[in-house]
């Protein structure tokens, strides 16, 4: 056999093992699924672990639901047991460090275990694409080792950009910080007390990255929002820097990301690490029960 044959041979060779990789396979529970890399070396993840990965998520009409390369800000899940037969974690408990692959889920069954009834963008009878790139799968352990070492690092940067931030605007001499690293500057200063943990408040508020960008604002929704300061339902810049607040006040909140949203962001309106402007006025605040357990964090500004 010559040169010329071997090449052929090896291409064909080549090309069977690649569409063999990427053909479209059954689980025995009826998992549709197509792999496009796999390494079966590499860490696979189980029960319990976090795994972090890309997705795109799109309709039977190739229609974009999710894309998470887009947003920059990978799913973090801990992998659990898949809750039917034919679901989303049952392919990703087949997946490693590196893998990536597409599942292919029925809409009706998907959400008629959510208990929650098609979108108008899904149609009945069609298929919801799922298609992964694993990044990383850890313990728990050792993401809760990894969290902590990146707060540590990403809050000495964050300081150094609200320090740039501040020089740039000459805000220096004006802004005042906690211990925490959160930085405000108030324009009113407002009268009387200043609310506790459980009081209720009315708070008008615009949030702005640091180019002024604004992503969110209770003006252009036309009324203030209210909820209970001090039990987690907002990201703690905002416990901090409200209840050190007066009735009638106005200040600039300068968040750093570890008390804003993270490394993960707001996917779409806040990239990952964002130190966040917030101009807020506390319009007023009644007295409310405190709490009787410490409050859990589930930030929602």
């Amino acid at each position: 056999m010559n040169l010329k044959s071997i090449g052929y041979v090896l291409g064909i060779a080549i090309l069977a093992t690649a569409c063999d990789k990427y053909k479209t396979k059954v689980t025995e529970s009826g998992l549709k699924y197509q792999i496009f890399e796999h390494d079966d070396a590499a860490r696979k993840a189980k029960l319990g672990d976090i795994m972090s990965f890309h997705l795109v998520l799109k309709n039977g009409a190739d229609s974009t639901l999710r894309d998470t390369y887009k947003d920059k800000t990978p799913v973090k899940l801990v992998l659990q047991a898949p809750p039917f037969k034919g679901s989303f974690e049952e392919g990703l408990a087949m997946l490693a460090a590196g893998d990536s692959a597409k599942f292919f889920i029925n809409a009706d069954t998907l959400f008629a275990k959510m208990m929650q009834p098609l979108p108008p963008m899904i149609k009945k009878g069609s298929e919801i694409t799922f298609t992964v790139k694993v990044l990383s799968v850890l313990t728990s352990e050792e993401f809760q080792k990894q969290q902590s070492e990146a707060g540590v690092k990403q809050k000495a940067v964050d300081e150094k950009v609200i320090q740039d931030y501040l020089t740039k605007n000459n805000l220096t001499a004006k802004a005042q910080h906690t211990a925490s690293g959160l930085y405000y500057v108030d324009d009113v200063v407002g009268t009387g007390e200043a609310p506790t943990q459980g009081d209720n408040v009315k708070v008008h508020y615009t949030g702005k990255l640091l180019d002024g960008k604004v992503f969110d604002s209770s003006k252009n929704a036309g009324k203030p929002i209210d909820f209970q300061v001090g039990v987690g339902m907002v990201i703690p810049g905002w416990e901090e820097g409200i209840m050190s607040m007066k009735k009638g006040g106005k200040r600039t909140l300068i968040i750093p990301s570890g008390l804003a949203y993270g490394v993960d962001g707001s996917p779409g309106a806040i990239p990952g690490n964002s130190v966040l402007l917030f101009d807020v006025e506390l319009i007023d605040f009644t007295k409310g029960a405190k709490p009787a357990t410490p409050p859990m964090p589930a930030p929602t500004r």
